[in-house]
């Protein structure tokens, strides 16, 4: 999931395990308990292309890095109680927190309606000024108001922070290494966007409402836990959804009389209505969205030439090329760019308008390029829109596939 949401998840965890005894400092280290498995990705300053995507969600989100992160990030923050440092490190965490989301909200917010900007930014500049004056009063103003947690108490805290991180992530199609170093097997149900709004907007009411209770208040309590159950809730929905997108998956490809391998189905982003639907044959793909207000229950599917012939001359010991291969779980096409080097997409997730296979329409594309010793190496990897594309259109057009237009 997307970083807001793990960063939300992780503070009710810390509200649920410490939060009657820290009050909102438990919201706060518990966001930093879902933070820390997305850093990661500062992997990528010290590998290659292809080594960070499969480094990404690699050992940070296992079950094995949250048992022994939690000893060692509990043992550290208990140590942090003991110094004067504790108050500025939790003021500058809880606006840094804060300041992100408020970017993050909007960035989507903008997104899905550009023409509102003026109305928007203004109401966003408001609610980061009253939450960097709220954070400050709580964090730094009452800092002696709280019962200062055991050791033992900080490291429950950080794992269960540590550990619903990447269950949560493997609820989406990209895929989570919840077995590493053991196995690098990625665990994917594909039953929810990376980022879906609903779901994190639902977290956020009880987290919202309960952080202006005290600590000891049952009321405090009860917002939380009522967060979490309506994000639960929000969750098996897209469970039951995903079993209906696969029973009309399954009618399409019967009614197409398709002999087809094995097929795989995935929500669109920032929703759980418009599906992508992906089967194979031996040399094509069809590919294609269904929403679940389309009039017609099935899937519009596109034939789409796999085109693996493109890397017959690849060595079977390249690199770069089985991580992608790995990554994508073999739902790979290319395509012979414009430019002469060789495109590889990730037919998980699809194109941006579902009917067009240009190579600036894949929202996963890997450009490779031929080196002298005869391996590819990995020259870009690009993930959402091009810099060029219209942005409102493309969300207009979202908007309009979803409602079944």
């Amino acid at each position: 999931m997307d970083s807001l949401t793990q960063i939300v998840l992780g503070a009710a965890v810390g509200e649920v395990c410490l939060g009657k005894k820290i009050g909102n400092r438990a919201m706060l280290w518990g966001g930093v308990a879902g933070t820390i498995p997305d850093l990661d990705i500062i992997g990528n300053l010290f590998l290659g292309e292809a080594e960070a995507l499969a480094f990404h969600r690699g050992i940070s989100h296992s079950i094995t890095f949250a048992v022994f992160g939690a000893v060692l990030f509990g043992w550290l923050i208990d140590k942090l109680y003991n110094t004067k440092a504790r108050h500025w490190t939790e003021t500058v965490l809880g606006i840094g927190f804060y300041c992100f989301g408020i970017l993050f909200a909007s960035g989507i917010l903008l997104a899905v309606g550009a023409s509102m900007k003026w109305i928007i930014i203004p109401i966003m500049l408001a609610v980061t000024g009253f939450g960097i004056w709220r954070i400050r009063e709580d964090l730094f103003v009452r800092k002696d108001r709280y019962d200062r947690p055991s050791r033992l108490a900080w490291q429950n805290m950080m794992f269960w922070g540590l550990f619903t991180h990447p269950i949560l992530d493997s609820f989406t199609a990209y895929g989570t290494q919840l077995f590493a170093p053991f196995s690098n097997y990625r665990v994917a149900f594909n039953n929810i966007s990376v980022a879906d709004p609903i779901y994190t907007g639902l977290f956020l009411i009880g987290l919202i409402t309960a952080s202006f209770y005290r600590r000891t208040d049952n009321k405090r309590r009860f917002w939380n836990y009522l967060g979490i159950a309506l994000s639960s809730g929000y969750m098996l929905f897209t469970v039951y959804n995903k079993l209906k997108v696969d029973t009309v998956m399954e009618a399409t490809i019967a009614s197409k009389n398709l002999v087809a391998e094995r097929y795989m189905t995935s929500p669109s982003i920032l929703n759980n209505v418009l599906w992508t639907g992906t089967t194979e044959t031996d040399s094509f793909f069809y590919q294609g969205q269904y929403s679940l207000l389309d009039k017609e229950k099935v899937f519009k599917l596109s034939k789409v030439p796999k085109n693996h012939d493109l890397l017959a001359d690849a060595k079977a010991d390249d690199k770069t090329l089985n991580i992608l291969k790995w990554f994508s779980k073999e739902y790979y096409m290319l395509l012979k760019r414009k430019d002469g080097n060789i495109q590889f997409n990730d037919m998980r997730y699809g194109t941006f308008r579902g009917d067009s296979y240009g190579e600036n329409d894949f929202i996963f594309r890997f450009i490779l390029e031929k080196g002298e010793d005869g391996y590819y190496q990995m020259l870009d990897a690009e993930g959402g829109p091009p810099e060029d594309m219209d942005q409102e259109a493309m969300a207009s057009e979202l908007w309009n596939r979803i409602k079944g237009i």
